[in-house]
């Protein structure tokens, strides 16, 4: 569980907000009658705005804000911080029983950690069978909104597609000794990796592929922008949305979903006290309905839904669990520090 300390609450900057009791809210999260949706619409107009916490670029974020204000006429209060400081300000809020935020968006494992602090609440929305069930969890406290799949970006004046292997284990060969790079936090990609593929087989590949030394660069965007400038000719763990603007700007630049492909989730979660209950279940809706989810890949980033397809997610993939992330991480880093940092 978070450790923070009670000089965080100085991040607290908003006035506090009269919520519903979690009873309260509870009832219009789960409610499923026949008139949902025209009540939803109509009782979020009438609490006017809100509050949304996420990590999203202002790039996307500020456009899907606009988009749902377009649409319901209700106001959107957008903070845009980095996942940890998101899961911070949302859990020093809770405690100092300060509720200001209604709906937060960020990194799968982020969302994992207010779901078990209860900053969020379990909440229906009828777009939920359209989510891969396997980015589902259990307790239904977040949904996954949006993927960030790990592909091997590669730039096209040095590098031919044809060069590039059909799997992972193609870049343990030795030709490729100086061409290649990883970003430096992916610890969670290699442990998908290894826990796909038959026991003792992951392991003993992440042993060759360090012996070739690979290229460490921390920064998901630098790693795709470095690939792109070509100072990187391969980059095995970037994401397909950091590369699409790049290729789409005209830079020579592309990915190949080299299989497996591990997914992250990114997920969206209603508070548990939020202080605009149906706005915050109504902005969740919208992210989740295909129009949102057709707006994210408008933008670039990969949509969770099943019925938005694209090349950004038309391939099979392996999804990393957030709740094993937090659970093994120690173990997972260690490993992966000892292969890659630690020269």
């Amino acid at each position: 569980m978070l450790q923070l300390a009670h000089g965080l609450l100085c991040l607290v900057l908003l006035t506090p907000v009269a919520a519903q009791s979690p009873a309260g809210n509870d009832a219009v999260f789960r409610y499923r009658g026949a008139d949902r949706d025209s009540r939803l619409v109509q009782r979020a107009k009438q609490e006017g705005s809100v509050s949304l916490y996420t990590s999203l670029a202002p790039t996307e974020s500020q456009p899907l804000a606009a988009a749902f204000e377009r649409k319901y006429g209700v106001r959107v209060v957008l903070w845009r911080a980095l996942s940890d400081q998101v899961v911070r300000r949302a859990v020093t809020e809770a405690q100092a029983r300060r509720h200001a935020v209604d709906v937060v968006e960020t990194n799968g494992p982020e969302m994992e950690m207010l779901a078990r602090e209860k900053v969020l609440a379990e909440f229906h929305s009828p777009y939920l069978a359209d989510l891969p069930p396997a980015a589902i969890p259990s307790h239904r406290m977040w949904f996954p909104d949006r993927l960030n799949f790990y592909v091997v970006a590669y730039n096209t004046s040095k590098v031919k597609r044809a060069q590039i292997p059909a799997t992972y284990e193609g870049f343990a060969d030795p030709r490729w000794k100086g061409q290649i790079a990883l970003e430096a936090t992916d610890a969670e990609w290699m442990a998908t990796l290894v826990k796909h593929w038959p026991q003792g087989r992951g392991l003993e590949y992440f042993r060759r592929l360090a012996a070739l030394e690979p290229e460490i660069r921390r920064g998901h965007i630098l790693l795709a922008t470095l690939v792109a400038a070509g100072e990187v000719p391969v980059a095995l763990t970037t994401y397909n949305s950091n590369v699409v603007p790049l290729k789409r700007k005209g830079a020579p630049i592309d990915f190949v979903p080299v299989q497996p492909v591990v997914a992250r989730p990114q997920g969206i979660g209603v508070a548990r006290n939020a202080p605009h209950p149906h706005a915050a279940l109504l902005f969740a809706d919208f992210v989740l309905s295909p129009e949102g989810q057709t707006l994210f890949e408008s933008l670039g980033r990969v949509p969770a839904s099943t019925r938005v397809k694209s090349e950004l997610n038309d391939f099979p993939f392996t999804m990393i669990d957030p709740a094993t992330v937090l659970d093994e991480r120690e173990k997972w880093e260690k490993i992966w520090n000892d292969l890659f940092l630690r020269k």
